[in-house]
């Protein structure tokens, strides 16, 4: 799909006849084949700036200057909460600039470059959309983190667990593609003035570079956060599990003496016990008791478990790794 846009007034605006910005979004063979054919593009540069693998570079020439950076695939239901990066191709000419991608560009939402009066301030506009465009996708993150993270505190499965390891290896891949940014907007600082770039343009890359070096620390730290906790949100789900099999223990043990009592007698048996006795006192006496006995089975259990970490903490402020007294 080709978007062509002219400059009119400082601000970018969609032409059906611009010929001065043009953006490919996912082109067909056909507009391949003009890219490379009549427009001179090199068929090597065009496969890279569609390839989601290709490192990101910068490539000068005497009459275009190549540049491929990373920018995030927008997110659809089916990834699973997998958040993939994909490449995108910007190919400046004197008088006009080529984006080939294969994800829409945001181009008209950044505020960092309001004036776009020629296709190097396009060029800075499309390189600060990829830059938030990434940011969006940092916060949308880490809002699904935190919420997972409430979800296992009190989940005894390993599918939220599953989520945080498919948020991890998102995480991965955007601090790969920002780092590989960070790469192409230096050395696009360094040959500043063979890409023909301003004293204002220049001051407006280094703004950039400084929100790319931001948003890649902020990768980072979610990241490291994930990283170091995945194995204390793996222990929590053991725990909840252990939780859960110590009440069902619990259970089974309070029911056991009671099923003894029952199966050593029988119905038949009771019957013949309170032959004398009318069946309704008989077996209303005969549920208290085994009430009774549970009750006093659990309170057995639950003084046991209370005299186990009674013995535990005075053991543990012995070693020096309790709590203090108070």
């Amino acid at each position: 799909m080709l978007e062509r846009y002219a400059f009119e007034g400082g601000a970018l605006v969609p032409r059906a006849e611009g010929e001065v910005f043009l953006v490919y979004i996912a082109p067909t063979e056909e507009e391949r084949r003009q890219l490379v054919d009549e427009m001179g593009l090199d068929a090597y540069d065009l496969a890279s700036a569609l390839d989601p693998d290709e490192f990101g570079r910068v490539e000068l020439a005497k009459a275009r200057a190549t540049i491929i950076i990373k920018q995030p695939r927008n997110y659809e239901s089916q990834d699973q909460l997998l958040f993939t990066v994909a490449s995108m191709g910007l190919f400046l000419e004197p008088k006009r600039l080529i984006v080939v991608a294969l994800e829409p560009l945001e181009v008209f939402s950044d505020k960092m470059v309001r004036r776009v009066a020629n296709p190097r301030d396009a060029l800075l506009k499309v390189l600060y959309s990829s830059i938030a465009h990434f940011q969006g996708h940092l916060k949308v993150i880490n809002m699904i983190s935190e919420s997972l993270e409430k979800r296992i505190n009190a989940s005894m499965g390993n599918r939220y667990l599953l989520d945080m390891f498919t948020l991890e290896k998102s995480l991965v891949y955007y601090v790969n593609g920002i780092g590989s940014n960070q790469m192409v907007l230096e050395m696009m600082r360094s040959c500043a003035a063979k890409l023909k770039l301003s004293a204002a343009q220049g001051e407006i890359l280094d703004d950039i570079l400084i929100e790319n070096q931001q948003c890649s620390k902020q990768a980072d730290i979610y990241s490291n956060i994930l990283t170091g906790l995945m194995d204390a949100r793996g222990s929590v789900v053991n725990n909840n599990l252990s939780t859960l099999i110590k009440k069902l223990t619990v259970i089974s043990i309070v029911f056991m003496p009671m099923n003894f009592l029952a199966g050593m007698g029988g119905m038949s048996e009771f019957s013949g016990w309170t032959r004398n006795l009318p069946p309704w006192i008989s077996y209303p006496l005969f549920l208290a008791s085994m009430s009774l006995v549970g009750f006093c089975t659990y309170l057995v259990l639950h003084r046991w478990d209370a005299g186990a970490r009674d013995y535990e903490l005075p053991r543990a402020r012995r070693k020096g790794t309790g709590p203090p007294v108070p």
